[in-house]
């Protein structure tokens, strides 16, 4: 892929070779590097410069295992670094490990469902799953867990970002010390392979948090590497001017120098070619394509910053046509899905942040008068590229759970977010969810009402899943519907949407998903957001003949304290069918045996 910056490096980093070690790093501006490490007994063993800004050497007889790092003159400074490709660090402050990528993979077979088909699992790998309280999880831990996130029918997990990061014990990931690097405290890189080995082997596909916006805190190794910098900024992984600053410090890498952007691409070829991911969610991408992260700010707006994403997405597809790229931008801009062949970013789909609080808005008012339809009704309505499937939707995310706010539960009913209003109300927005144009996307623990905000200290607490079975099975029941394992419901699964009826008066909405249309395709949902019951309610249907109810969120099943009122199937004659509609209850009906 040298055709993407004209003097692409290979073998950047520690490479393992036969009978040795060869090392290549990036330090323009240094007079002299050489590498030191436990193999030569932490003496200086120089390194040439390749006349192009990169330092090589080889080391006979160093092995995997054995720890190093750089020492780099540059005039009367003398400085010990990490490499920024390091593939293993023994802590965040500790030395570069030297690293056998070589594991068997028995993956060859695994295919990732098709887009129309995915239910994404948000996972942040500290908190998931912790058999014992007083450590972080690791990718042992979540590997157990699986089996039940199979069961529950997840197709696809998006872990949030697992690169080295600071060193206390809890992090949510967004602030990577080195890209290369997965964090020992969750096992490191081997058990990471296995982790997504073991994912793939259920079916399931792994996609990957990874942030480019800004590296780090400033006080890491790549800050000033070689020793050069402008006006106390970065150095050469970073703008040295106003473009280096971001909400999260003055860490913007240079997009406009190939070898920055390399360090980025190769990135994604890691994590894509080494460790078998099947996508990457690029976090947020607006703060790459502008300095402020504004959408529509021309002034300054980040020309290399776009190139690097379409690169990114150039790169990913190239490597595996399936692969799956999120972007987090935020701005609502079609251009971030649009093919780069468009003068778009290339990506597979993007996050719509507008989903949960529409729902937030709905859901939470147990006075009808306060309900708002018209939020929801856009967000049901709402497309990139006039295509569904572009856009991921979710009820909660790590964002929208935290930073102030908490989970949708606990939101619409504070202290009380596993009472019988918070069950009721969350199974509302998870119809409205499974049942939605867009790719759906569950928060960890969302399924069996975690309660508070998302953070990072906090592990899930799995006995809810057992006091909740109801509801978790309910999220099964969906997500059944949603993927079409009954052979019932192909039309959650299309792109067409259609609004068939609002009731603003009595906070009723219907609406009509279909792929092909017909039998076993068209599917109608019915959502009442009100506290009436009525015993005939009618709508106009797609079809004649005999709708069954193939979920209804208030059956008892899912909760003893539910309404439970029985709705028969809805015999439809000239397009107008009229059925039992329980108050606070969502409806998906379709027709077939």
């Amino acid at each position: 892929m040298g055709e993407m910056s004209g003097h692409h490096k290979k073998d950047v980093g520690a490479v393992l070779q036969k009978n040795g070690v060869s090392f290549r790093v990036w330090a323009p501006f240094a007079n002299a590097v050489a590498v030191s490490g436990s193999f030569n007994d932490w003496q200086q063993q120089s390194m040439e410069s390749e006349g192009d800004g990169y330092w090589a050497t080889f080391v006979a007889g160093a092995q995997a295992g054995q720890e190093y790092r750089y020492a780099i003159t540059n005039g009367d400074q003398h400085l010990f670094k990490n490499d920024p490709r390091a593939l293993q660090v023994t802590t965040s402050a500790g030395n570069s490990v030297v690293v056998d990528k070589h594991f068997d993979w028995t993956d060859q077979d695994f295919k990732p469902v098709e887009p129309e088909r995915q239910v994404v699992y948000e996972m942040h790998v500290g908190t998931f799953y912790r058999p014992d309280p007083s450590t972080i999880g690791t990718f042992e831990d979540i590997t157990t867990k699986l089996d039940y996130l199979h069961k529950l029918g997840v197709t696809t997990i998006e872990l949030m970002p697992i690169s080295t990061m600071t060193p206390q014990r809890e992090w949510w990931g967004y602030t990577p010390m080195y890209i290369y690097t997965v964090e020992s405290q969750y096992g490191g890189r081997y058990k990471f392979h296995e982790f997504v080995n073991a994912a793939h082997e259920r079916g399931i596909s792994v996609i990957l948090d990874v942030v480019y916006n800004h590296l780090g805190p400033a006080d890491i190794d790549i800050w000033q590497f070689d020793g050069w910098s402008q006006d106390g900024k970065g150095g050469i992984y970073f703008y040295n001017d106003w473009r280096s600053k971001t909400p999260w410090g003055d860490t913007r890498p240079d997009y406009g120098r190939p070898e920055v952007r390399d360090y980025i691409l190769d990135n994604v070829r890691m994590w894509m070619y080494d460790c078998h991911v099947d996508g990457l969610r690029v976090d947020s991408t607006i703060f790459i394509r502008n300095a402020n992260g504004y959408n529509d700010a021309p002034d300054t707006d980040l020309a290399d910053g776009w190139h690097l994403l379409q690169q990114v997405n150039e790169v990913a597809h190239k490597l595996n046509p399936a692969t799956f790229t999120v972007g987090e931008d935020v701005g609502a801009n079609h251009y971030i899905t649009k093919p780069a062949g468009e003068g778009g970013a290339g990506f597979s789909a993007q996050w719509g942040v507008g989903f949960p609080h529409a729902l937030r808005e709905a859901l939470q008012a147990s006075d009808p008068a306060q309900i708002n339809l018209a939020g929801v009704l856009g967000e049901l309505n709402l497309t990139y590229n006039g295509d569904a499937m572009q856009r991921i939707v979710f009820v909660d995310s790590h964002d929208s759970a935290a930073n102030g706010s908490a989970r949708f539960n606990e939101a619409i009913a504070p202290g009380k977010a596993d009472g019988q209003f918070a069950r009721q109300q969350s199974l509302l927005a998870a119809t409205l969810l499974l049942t939605a144009p867009g790719i759906p996307m569950l928060l960890q623990g969302q399924e069996f009402m975690m309660s508070g905000n998302f953070n990072d200290w906090e592990g899930l607490e799995w006995q809810n899943a057992e006091d909740f079975k109801g509801i978790v099975s309910a999220y099964r029941d969906l997500i059944a519907l949603r993927r079409n394992l009954h052979g019932t419901s192909a039309g959650l699964g299309g792109r067409s949407f259609n609004l068939l009826h609002v009731n603003e008066n009595d906070k009723v909405i219907a609406y009509h998903r279909w792929q092909n249309g017909g039998s076993k395709d068209d599917v109608v949902v019915v959502v009442n957001f009100g506290s009436h019951a009525f015993t005939n309610y009618s709508i106009g249907f797609p079809l004649s003949g005999t709708w069954r109810v193939r979920f209804c969120s208030s059956d008892k099943k899912y909760s003893p304290d539910f309404a439970g009122i029985h709705v028969p199937d809805v015999h439809v004659q000239s397009g107008n069918g009229t059925f039992v509609l329980p108050p606070s209850t969502a409806l998906v009906l379709s027709q077939g045996a």
